[in-house]
Order: C-alpha cells, then sequence, then structure tokens
C-alpha cells in the first residue's frame, strides 16, 4: 500500500464522514460550554480577587495557580474515574465540561486580571470621585475597556479549550478524536484520523486568524 491510500483513502473518508461529523457536533457542544463556564468563572474570579477580603482572594489565587499547573488529562481522569469514590458521579459529558470549565477559569482569570489591571488607575479615582460604586465602575468604566485589551489572549484560550476537547475521549465520549478512532479500527485504516485532523485545521484556523487580526489592529491602535 502507498502512502495514499494509507493515510489518504478517499472511500474510507467518505465511509466514515457522517461518523465524524456527529463527533464534530459533540466537540463543539463540548467546547461551546466550556468555554462559556471558564469566560463566566473567570470574570467572577478576576472580580472578586481584586473586591473580595485579603482570605478569599488568596483563596482564589491559590486555585488559579493549582488549576493552571495541573495537566488537564490528569483532571479529567480524576473527577471521572476518582469522585465516584466520595459520591460524586458525573456523566462523561459533565465530566469533560467540569475539567475543561476548571481549567479553562484560572487562565481567563488570569486574562482579565491582567486587562483590568492594564487600565490606568486614574480611571478608578476618577470613577470615585463621581461618586460611582465600585459595581458601577467596574460595569460601566473598567470592564468595556479591559474588555477590549483581552479579546486576542480569550479567543487564543477559546482555540486551546477546543483543542483540549480531544481529550474527553478518555472518558468515552464520543467527540471527533473518538470516532475518528473508532472508525479507524473499523476500516483497519488511519485515513479517519487524517480527516479528524483536517476537520480540526478547518474549524481553529479562521479563528486562528481572526486571533492574528486582532492583535494587529488592537496594536496598531495602541501606536
Amino acid at each position: 500500500m502507498n502512502l495514499l491510500n494509507t493515510f489518504f483513502n478517499v472511500p474510507v473518508l467518505l465511509q466514515s464522514l457522517p461518523q465524524l461529523l456527529w463527533g464534530l457536533v459533540v466537540t463543539l457542544e463540548i467546547g461551546i460550554t466550556s468555554i462559556l463556564c471558564g469566560l463566566a468563572g473567570g470574570l467572577f474570579l478576576a472580580v472578586a480577587r481584586l473586591y473580595a477580603p485579603r482570605f478569599f482572594a488568596v483563596l482564589i489565587r491559590i486555585y488559579i495557580d493549582i488549576f493552571r499547573s495541573i495537566p488537564l488529562l490528569v483532571l479529567l481522569i480524576v473527577v471521572y474515574y476518582a469522585l465516584p469514590f466520595v459520591g460524586i458521579r458525573l456523566s462523561p459529558f459533565l465530566s469533560a465540561v467540569t475539567a475543561l470549565s476548571l481549567v479553562s477559569a484560572a487562565y481567563t482569570a488570569e486574562i482579565f486580571r491582567a486587562g483590568i489591571e492594564a487600565i490606568p488607575h486614574g480611571q478608578f479615582e476618577a470613577s470615585a470621585a463621581l461618586g460611582l460604586s465600585n459595581r458601577n465602575t467596574m460595569v460601566d468604566v473598567i470592564l468595556p475597556q479591559a474588555i477590549r485589551i483581552v479579546i486576542p489572549p480569550l479567543t487564543n484560550n477559546c482555540i486551546n479549550v477546543l483543542k483540549d476537547t480531544a481529550l474527553a475521549s478518555v472518558v468515552a465520549m464520543p467527540d471527533l478524536l473518538k470516532q475518528a478512532t473508532q472508525a479507524q479500527a473499523l476500516a483497519a485504516n488511519p485515513s479517519p484520523l487524517i480527516g479528524a485532523a483536517l476537520i480540526y485545521v478547518a474549524l481553529l484556523w479562521p479563528m486562528v486568524a481572526v486571533v492574528a487580526h486582532l492583535e494587529k489592529r488592537f496594536s496598531k491602535g495602541k501606536r
């Protein structure tokens, strides 16, 4: 067998395409849910770290450091296989979303924190002089400016979350990689894995281009 028949076998790719597309749907469900949960959790952690009492701010910092340090695959295995021993049983979908969201929230919190701290301190002082509460200062003054700063790194983090959904296959979640692996076994040919790789590229390449465009655009704005 030559290279094309082994890795780019068109009949095998076409036969496995419906299975791969179903896996893509599952991957998008896991990825989008995890991204939304990570964004909400990260924003909450970033703001709470600024305004919470010192004890809670330290706990938030510990959480962020731990979940930025632990490998996602290890966390996923712990969530799915270890939690049942303490009476917590999660489905493969919830296990994947929980692990991805916990890690994503930690990274997102640091991104938002950096964006908020990039706002000149005079903005806070001016808001206080106008009699704005901490909540109104953050919602109406600081966050609109900070979000503009953090859009490129947030988009990059979303790309990483979507790529990390491939790890959900270790908990028997029928995502794109799992479906490709099963199709490969049935066909005794690695072409479905190549098809899955091409689908990942088609999905993520536009997002990578968007990140590059945003970084270039905002860097021009700064200059």
